[in-house]
């Protein structure tokens, strides 16, 4: 029996998709079925959710940065094992790299690719007849599209709920919840959104309370009923060929940005990943034959890593006939130093000669492709790859390194060179999503291409 499928979407951020996505997931587990998360476009944080309310892992989509094969193995991995997938949009429904409608990159893309019931989610504070407006322009934007039900969140009261309800009943989609306004279900954010499911010691019942809201405000049978039949064909998980046959991979509340669709292809390919917790000053295991340290928040525990002896000196000897490759907080943590908050510089692992300063922050956020400069972990000169920047963090001295790739923003617009490599070691702002379609490599030969 084929798996059932929906998407959470939004007129825009902040209305409510990751709480209704939650909730959703853990009062439908509570009824007993096999329910999964997956998440629209990059995002790290949203999926470690996810993973914690289904007890199972959370992919990303991403119609822009995977290549059409790629894209619809992740959503057959996302769905396997499953009775209902509930996918998460990011940012609202239409948003991603403009030129066209839907826009590459955006959760209307998905649904108009593998035919996914839309359910949208409007935060009706501070207005009422007018959310009839933004549902009929939502479900008549796009006619390949289709709007199967509205949740209304931030609900003040019976009489605002009748009144938005009465003024969308013309439009014939129904209302399937009305959640009310309640400051406590909030989840904590910081600055790249929410704080992290591993950092919440009550987040059980944080779940638990989300599945009670969803239970008493949404129509969860005829929820489950809209999810549309998900017909997809599996395959490889072939992002990017694995950088070696036994992986180290940085992994503790400093290192956790890593999308799981790259680890599980790696592991398809025949690789194995060990993790090590830098935080616990631990070297990588010297039986690896390279070494991952992902994204996070190393800015956070900046002083605890600068004291880190047995971690840096264990890093250097492996860099010293190895691959060693750290994405955005990985690369701030190979520079020579790292400057907190606080403005207090702390000496990193030294390895490239870049410095990284969190104290003036900025954003920096978009999609990007790369084009390799050299041979490296990520795959050979001339490659190009898919991905994202978003981080706060500023390159306050780029160091004497020779540049790791050539950027390029959505739109094929230069961004110049970027990232840094020496010897056997390479490190960027920019974070992996896929290979290019050009660049892809068979799964039987991706262990190959790295030798």
């Amino acid at each position: 029996m084929s798996p059932r499928a929906l998407l959470i979407a939004a007129p825009r951020s902040g209305s409510g998709k990751t709480t209704l996505t939650l909730g959703l997931i853990a009062a439908f587990r509570r009824r007993g079925l096999r329910v999964r998360g997956a998440k629209a476009g990059p995002d790290y944080i949203d999926p470690a959710f996810h993973a914690a309310a289904s007890g199972a892992p959370s992919l990303n989509l991403d119609s822009w940065a995977m290549f059409p094969e790629l894209l619809e193995a992740t959503l057959h991995a996302a769905a396997d094992g499953a009775d209902v997938l509930i996918i998460e949009s990011a940012m609202g429904l239409f948003d991603g790299i403009p030129g066209t409608v839907p826009a590459r990159g955006a959760g209307a893309e998905l649904a108009r690719r593998f035919d996914l019931p839309v359910l949208l989610v409007l935060d009706v504070s501070g207005q009422a007849q007018s959310a009839a407006a933004v549902v009929h322009g939502f479900a008549s934007f796009d006619a390949r599209l289709r709007i199967a039900g509205v949740v209304l969140n931030r609900v003040g009261s019976d009489r605002h709920r009748a009144s938005i309800t009465q003024a969308i009943a013309p439009l014939d989609i129904p209302i399937l919840g009305a959640i009310p306004r309640d400051d406590a279900i909030h989840l904590p954010e910081r600055h790249l959104g929410l704080k992290q499911a591993r950092e919440h010691d009550d987040l059980d019942t944080r779940l638990d309370a989300l599945a009670d809201l969803v239970e008493h405000h949404c129509d969860l049978a005829r929820i489950q009923d809209l999810a549309g039949a998900l017909h997809v064909q599996p395959g490889p998980l072939a992002a990017l060929p694995p950088p070696g046959q036994r992986i180290a991979l940085a992994e503790d509340v400093a290192f956790t940005f890593i999308y799981p669709h790259l680890t599980r292809g790696w592991r398809q390919a025949g690789a194995e990943i060990v993790p090590f917790s830098p935080l616990a000053d631990e070297p990588p295991p010297e039986t690896c034959d390279a070494c991952w340290l992902p994204g996070g928040y190393p800015e956070l525990y900046a002083g605890q890593l600068a004291n880190t002896a047995r971690f840096k000196a264990g890093l250097a000897r492996f860099a010293a006939d190895r691959a060693v490759h750290g994405e955005c907080g990985g690369y701030m943590v190979l520079g020579a130093a790292l400057e907190d908050t606080h403005g207090v510089a702390h000496r990193m692992t030294g390895l490239l000669s870049h410095v990284t300063s969190f104290a003036a922050r900025r954003l920096h956020l978009g999609y990007r492709t790369a084009r390799l400069l050299g041979d490296c972990a990520l795959g050979p000169e001339c490659a190009e790859l898919r991905g994202h920047e978003f981080h706060y963090a500023a390159l306050t001295e780029p160091g004497s390194d020779a540049p790791l790739a050539a950027l390029f923003d959505a739109e094929g617009t230069s961004l110049g060179p970027a990232g840094g490599r020496r010897g056997h070691v390479t490190g960027g702002f920019f974070h992996v999503i896929a290979r290019g379609e050009a660049s892809a490599v068979a799964p039987g030969n991706a262990l190959a291409a790295t030798a």
